[in-house]
């Protein structure tokens, strides 16, 4: 089945490698980047300035080499190098790689959305953008999150700062 996404928009990031861009937006939310709304899409803005965050949907179109296997081992994981299935995880190599980030909406203006919390590359093409919702998008008490629970994760933290001692570049 072809299931064509159009790009309604790219993001303008100060970053270019993926080694050295966080792992998520919530490790690194004060960096500010801006989404750029190709001119068709302009009037869906319409009424968002009044959210706070934002949903990101994001064609994570480069990851550091193709999906080879549905376990791999995650990022946050590399010093251990424990797998994980794919679907437990949140990395770019994946059947569809689509990126998911919550931003904050700092400012929309004209055709642009400028948020903190930057993941993504510079030029990484945008698919949808949704406000966040607290009655539907946060669940009530304390959700577990797997094998997550157990990883500390730092402000910045990059695939880079959490490669092995010794080793460097990708896993």
């Amino acid at each position: 089945m072809e299931c064509p996404l159009p790009v309604v928009g790219y993001v303008r990031t100060a970053r270019t490698e993926l080694e050295r861009t966080p792992v998520q937006e919530g490790a690194n939310r004060g960096e500010e980047g801006v989404l750029e709304l190709a001119e068709e899409y302009v009037e869906g803005l319409d009424g968002l300035a009044g959210f706070d965050y934002a949903w990101l949907l994001s064609w994570l179109d480069r990851p550091d080499r193709p999906l080879t296997s549905l376990s791999q081992v995650p990022y946050l994981l590399r010093r251990e190098q424990r797998r994980k299935g794919i679907f437990a995880m949140r990395g770019p190599r994946r059947p569809n790689p689509i990126g998911l980030s919550l931003v904050r909406i700092v400012e929309v203006t004209g055709h642009t959305v400028r948020f903190a919390g930057v993941d993504l590359l510079d030029g990484t093409p945008i698919l949808d953008l949704k406000p966040y919702v607290t009655a539907f998008d946060r669940p009530p008490g304390e959700p577990g999150s797997g094998w997550f629970d157990g990883v500390k994760v730092a402000e910045g933290t990059t695939p880079e700062d959490l490669a092995p001692p010794g080793e460097t570049g990708r896993c």
